[in-house]
């Protein structure tokens, strides 16, 4: 009974990753939307040639695969040429890198990327933006060997073509979707109570007399009188008479 468990484990366990693999390959089969790309003018003002930009594949490589599910490294960076012109006081300067991806599983791919500057008035500079550049292409070169989904479309010729005519909506700037420090974040309300405010709402509502309500009596109508005729004159109140003092028996006789 264990053995057979086991074996339906095994089993289990060893299908998983062909699953996760063919529902992998099926997404990185799929073709870029026009909302991913970019465009730039084609050879002598042709049509418009459709690419990807750097943060974009970067962003796709981690929906495709996770933010710990892949990583690059620069395995070269070579300057190829620095051509100086004394007549323009200017640099002409190009820069190749190689670039590996990859996977968690161990599975990696490499391509070069190259980084040209003409015509730059700083050397420094113009070198600091080649190495930037051949790096992100060998970047984007090397993923393009996974699938459609991470750029190797743009090879397709019919593809680009028809993918440029698209039209896309550019998505409206949210706020809330901003990471801001404590001091700037807005202050809202919670309207939703908790439970627990609930609860002592309740305990409050409970501990509290309920009002009695007051009935009313309707007043009863009298009839109305005429006011008192006011006297001429005031009486004076009738003053007590005086009390006389009594001798008594024991009191001395006056001399």
């Amino acid at each position: 009974m264990l053995s057979a468990q086991s074996a339906i484990a095994s089993q289990e366990a060893s299908e998983a990753p062909a699953v996760n693999f063919a529902a992998l390959q099926a997404k990185l089969d799929r073709k870029l939307g026009p909302e991913y790309l970019s465009q730039r003018p084609g050879p002598g003002g042709g049509p418009g040639i459709a690419y990807i930009e750097g943060w974009q594949i970067i962003n796709l490589a981690n929906e495709v695969f996770g933010f710990n599910g892949w990583s690059s490294s620069v395995l070269n960076i070579t300057t190829d040429f620095i051509d100086y012109s004394q007549e323009t006081k200017r640099y002409n300067i190009a820069v190749t890198a190689q670039v590996r991806v990859t996977l968690r599983d161990g599975i990696s791919h490499e391509d070069v990327g190259v980084g040209l500057r003409e015509n730059a008035s700083s050397k420094g500079l113009a070198l600091d933006k080649c190495k930037k550049d051949a790096v992100a292409d060998g970047l984007i070169r090397a993923l393009r060997n996974f699938g459609n989904l991470l750029g190797n479309c743009l090879y397709d010729k019919s593809y680009n073509q028809e993918v440029v005519k698209m039209k896309v909506t550019p998505p409206k700037f949210d706020q809330n979707e901003l990471h801001r420090r404590p001091e700037f974040q807005e202050t809202r309300p919670n309207i939703a109570s908790t439970p627990e405010v609930n609860q002592s709402s309740s305990d409050r509502s409970s501990s509290t007399p309920a009002a009695v309500p007051v009935r009313k009596e309707p007043i009863p109508s009298q009839p109305l009188m005429a006011p008192p005729k006011p006297h001429s004159m005031a009486m004076a109140p009738t003053p007590p008479p005086p009390v006389q003092a009594q001798s008594s028996p024991n009191a001395p006789a006056a001399g």
